[in-house]
Parts: structure tokens; C-alpha cells; sequence
């Protein structure tokens, strides 16, 4: 009996992932197929992987609010069959009712709890940032081991969890990993048979947890009301990843600081300018070589020089940015009589791209872009005065979060701030043109390894791009990133590509947030271009 009722559970456990595979591979949207095995996952993973889809795809208020019930509903009934097909033998188990009122409302309340964190994760696909992912996931790290007895233990909210059921939630998440890796890996229709051993994989988790959760010595600490603790705690998380990046060897060298702290050498022909990334300040401070300027986000002064701004000057809309930029490289150019060259980061190289894209640009021979945005704007959500668009609930609620964390001593930024905003309405172009070559114009990419998991796996450049170990923003090597900037202005061509970096894509590939289509949105119709998440490609010619 007990091997008849395990082998109905892995079945059980293999068809959700089958079905979303095939569905996926069906469709040739390659960028979330290694989101498949999530299907039949573990609590509370497999609500994380319904949520990140319900929060990308829904267009209206009512929708949202009918998928969110019939999801929720599902997953009750689905665990309550899982449970008990996984009971284990000698064990007394409660009526299948009190086990299905148990799991519909774990399910509600599991939904609540992960809701944030799948919404940072869509926020994350949106300014493609690797530490806002991180914060997203981080937290359901921590929460797992304490979720994942919830459906069988009685007072699963005190006490400690098992070194055991710790065990394999850790287990839990790394075929989570690797799974989606494989998913991703492995040609075409070969992702379906993948996704079915990971939903065999996924049964014996289940039958494990299940057991490990049941079958515990005894519950430490079991007047301590634990879980409630512990997800307090993590709602600490996204406030404490900053400080932690920050933290890193090397984040609070500037690619700036390369070329402004010392005058260029003679070697190099152009005239520069450096556009700072987001939250950057400029006190008005002289560069050290005068061919050298830095880029306001506040625009010039009557005698041409640039103005000093602040970290809120930088939330402005990226077509601004572009008009400013455009005046001073005209003043520049005029002043020096030499070409141009760029030299942005993160917000500052969306803004040069943007700027070589929109307009003549005759002044500018080179653009270097570290710690660019790659694929951003991957989820969409409308204006706050439209009640209807894709990713309408989720506009709502990031507005509610960030709104909090402002009350709360956080970051003063929101979803519809100028700059974000301009991710989010003009994405197709920075999800597939970003990093695509200019004609005339010499381009390079310095692209720090935490951008791997910034995107999904795939093709993302057709510019020379020199990877190199790093946090988005930061150098750990001043030396190198120097001696290849001057290189590459000098005119050498620079390129670097480390081996590790696409196994990192592969295994972020499961924590993504699906991306939004690009033709499924009608606020994207005026942009004809080749969609990355089903071709696995950028720099594809538009339609």
C-alpha cells in the first residue's frame, strides 16, 4: 500500500511540470522554461511560482482577484492529495477533511506571506538589478524550512524547525536550481522530459518534508512562536541587502573615479564625458584633465559649464536626460574640437545607449557602459491613473510597498518615478537593442559577474563585452578596469568573457520572474521588436 500510494504521488508530482513544460516549449518561450519544475515544488516555492506569474499576467482588477482564488484553491487541494499520499506508515493521520480545511487555509495564508516577495521579484525583472532579486528570494529561503511543516504539525507556527526539515528545504531549493538550469540547457523538447524528473524529484521532496516534519523527536523550543518571528524578520531583508552590497570589496569605486581623479593620457584622442549612475551627487568639482566633463543630470550652466545635482536629480525620465546629455555634447565637442566618447554607468549608460539611438550623434565616436541594465523592463505595469494594463495589480501594490518603506526610513523612490518609468514603457528597446551595435560608434560593455543573474539565460550582447568579477556599480580592480578603459579609447578592441558567467545565467534562471511578451502588450504596440524571452536572442532585426 505504502509503495502504491508513493508511486501516485510521484506521478502526482511529475504532471504539473510536464504540462507547463510542454505548454512553454509549445509557445517558444525559452526565458521561463526553467520555471517548470516549480509547478509541484514544496511549500512555499510553488506558490512563488504561481504568484510571479498571476502578478505579470493579469490586466485588470477582477481578474487578478479570480485567478488569485481559483490558484490559491488549487494549491489547498493539490497539498491536501500530496499529504496524504505521503503520510508515513504507523503514523496517525487526521480525516482528509480536517487535512483539506487545513491546507485552504495554509494555502491563503502562505499566499500572503510570499505575495511581497514574488513582488519584489517582478520589481527586480523591471530595473534588473541582481540585489533586488536577492532580496525577493533571500527571504524565501529563510521561511521555508518553517512553511513547509505547516500542512501536517498542529502548532506548526511554534518552535524551531528540525535539523532534518532544514536539510531538505536547503536540498528543496538546490534541485530547484539546478533543475531550471537543465530546463533551460537542454535543446527544445528535451526541457519536457527534465521538467518530468524534477516533478519525480519534487514527490520524494514532498514525501520527505512530510515525514521530517511528522516524525521530529520532539519540537525545540516549542514555546517560542517561531514562524510569526521568523517572518517578521525577513521583512527586514530588503533593507538589509543594500547595506550588505554596499559592504562588498570595491562597491564604492566608481567607474567615474577611473578617468576623473587623473588627467587622460596623450594616447587617447576624444574628449569625454561620464555619466553617473543612479543616486549619484556632483558638488561641481573640476575633473582633473580638462577634455574630461562630467554629465548633469541638472544640464549646464550659461557659461556651459555643468551644474552640481543631487541623488533626487537622477530620478528624472530618461528622455530628459537625453536632451541634456545632447546639449552638452554639442558645448563639448565645440569647446575641444574632438570627438566624443561616453562612458556611462547603470543609469548613465542607459541614458548614452538611449542618446545614440534617438537622434544624430555625428560628435560621438566610442561609448564604454559598465553595469548596464540588461534585459529590463521584462514585466509591465500602466500609469497610476489607467484601471486597466498588464500588471495593473502589481502597479498598486509596488506603489503600497514603497510607500511603506518611505514611512519607514527607506529609499524615497516608487514605481512611477520618471526613470523607472521610462524602463517600463520604452522596455522592448532595452530588452532587445541595449547592447547592439551603433554604426560608427565603437562600443564596449564592462559588465560585472552579479549581472548574471540580472536576466534570463540567453544571448544578450552583440558588442564586445569584457566581463569581470563585481556588484553592479563596482570595481574590484581599479587597475585592470583602468588599463582596458584607456585601451579601448585609445582604440585597441577589448573583450572578455569568463567561464562561469553563463553557468550563473543558467542557475538563475528558476528565480526570474516570467517576462512579460512583448506583442501580448498593446502600451508596447508602437515598438516593432524581436521579443528575447522566445527568440533566446538581442540584436534581432524589427519586424
Amino acid at each position: 500500500m505504502r509503495q502504491r500510494r508513493r508511486a501516485g504521488l510521484l506521478l502526482l508530482t511529475a504532471v504539473s511540470p510536464t504540462v507547463e513544460a510542454t505548454v512553454l516549449v509549445a509557445l517558444g518561450f525559452v526565458a521561463a522554461t526553467g520555471l517548470a519544475p516549480q509547478t509541484s515544488a514544496v511549500w512555499p516555492y510553488d506558490t512563488y511560482h504561481d504568484l510571479r506569474w498571476l502578478y505579470v499576467y493579469h490586466d485588470s482588477w477582477p481578474k487578478f482577484l479570480f485567478w488569485l482564488g481559483v490558484v490559491v484553491a488549487a494549491r489547498g487541494v493539490f497539498h491536501t492529495v500530496l499529504v496524504v499520499l505521503a503520510w508515513p506508515d504507523g503514523v496517525p493521520r487526521p480525516p482528509v477533511r480536517w487535512l483539506l480545511r487545513r491546507s485552504l487555509g495554509l494555502a491563503v495564508l502562505v499566499a500572503v506571506i510570499v505575495a511581497p516577495w514574488a513582488l519584489i521579484s517582478v520589481a527586480a525583472s523591471v530595473v534588473a538589478l541582481s540585489w533586488v532579486l536577492l532580496a525577493s528570494l533571500l527571504p524565501m529561503f529563510l521561511l521555508a524550512p518553517f512553511l513547509q511543516r505547516a500542512a501536517v504539525v498542529g502548532p506548526w507556527w511554534r518552535g524551531v524547525p528540525s535539523l532534518s526539515l532544514v536539510g531538505w528545504s536547503l536540498l528543496n531549493f538546490v534541485v530547484l536550481t539546478m533543475a531550471g538550469a537543465l530546463c533551460w540547457s537542454v535543446p527544445g523538447w528535451w526541457t519536457v522530459p527534465v521538467a518530468a524528473a524534477a516533478g519525480v524529484v519534487n514527490g520524494l521532496l514532498w514525501d520527505r518534508t512530510v515525514h521530517a516534519a511528522l516524525c521530529a523527536p520532539r519540537v525545540r523550543l516549542a514555546w517560542l512562536p517561531a514562524t510569526p518571528v521568523a517572518a517578521v524578520l525577513a521583512l527586514a531583508v530588503p533593507l538589509l541587502i543594500p547595506p550588505l552590497v554596499h559592504a562588498v570589496p570595491g562597491k564604492d569605486l566608481r567607474a567615474e573615479a577611473v578617468v576623473l581623479d587623473h588627467p587622460l593620457p596623450p594616447e587617447v584622442p576624444q574628449a569625454v564625458i561620464v555619466l553617473a549612475g543612479y543616486g549619484s551627487a556632483y558638488g561641481g568639482e573640476a575633473p582633473a584633465d580638462d577634455r574630461v566633463e562630467r554629465f548633469s543630470y541638472r544640464g549646464l550652466a550659461p557659461d556651459g559649464t555643468p551644474l552640481p545635482y543631487g541623488p533626487s536629480d537622477t530620478t528624472i525620465s530618461v528622455a530628459q536626460s537625453v536632451r541634456l546629455l545632447g546639449e552638452q555634447v554639442q558645448r563639448l565637442h565645440g569647446r575641444t574640437g574632438r570627438p566624443i566618447a561616453l562612458i556611462g554607468e547603470s543609469e548613465g549608460a542607459m541614458v548614452a545607449r538611449t542618446y545614440l539611438d534617438e537622434g544624430a550623434h555625428p560628435a560621438v565616436d566610442a561609448l564604454a557602459m559598465f553595469s548596464p541594465l540588461i534585459n529590463a523592463g521584462r514585466a509591465y505595469y500602466p500609469p497610476p491613473h489607467q484601471d486597466r494594463g498588464w500588471g495593473v495589480v502589481t502597479g498598486w501594490q509596488l506603489r503600497v510597498m514603497f510607500g511603506v518603506l518611505h514611512k519607514g526610513g527607506g529609499p524615497g523612490t516608487g514605481p512611477d518615478e520618471p526613470f523607472i518609468r521610462s524602463l517600463v514603457d520604452n522596455a522592448p528597446f532595452y530588452r532587445n537593442q541595449l547592447m547592439c551595435p551603433v554604426p560608427g560608434v565603437r562600443m564596449v560593455a564592462f559588465v560585472p559577474t552579479s549581472t548574471a543573474a540580472e536576466a534570463p539565460p540567453g544571448d544578450y550582447a552583440d558588442i564586445p563585452v569584457f566581463q569581470m568579477p563585481g556588484v553592479h556599480g563596482g570595481l574590484l580592480n581599479r587597475a585592470l578596469v583602468e588599463n582596458r578603459l584607456v585601451a579601448f579609447l585609445s582604440g585597441e578592441p577589448i573583450q572578455q568573457e569568463r567561464d562561469e558567467y553563463p553557468l550563473l545565467q543558467r542557475l538563475g534562471a528558476a528565480w526570474q520572474a516570467p517576462p512579460l511578451a512583448i506583442a501580448a502588450n498593446p502600451a508596447w504596440a508602437a515598438f516593432r521588436q524581436p521579443d528575447p524571452a522566445f527568440t533566446g536572442k538581442v540584436c534581432l532585426p524589427t519586424r
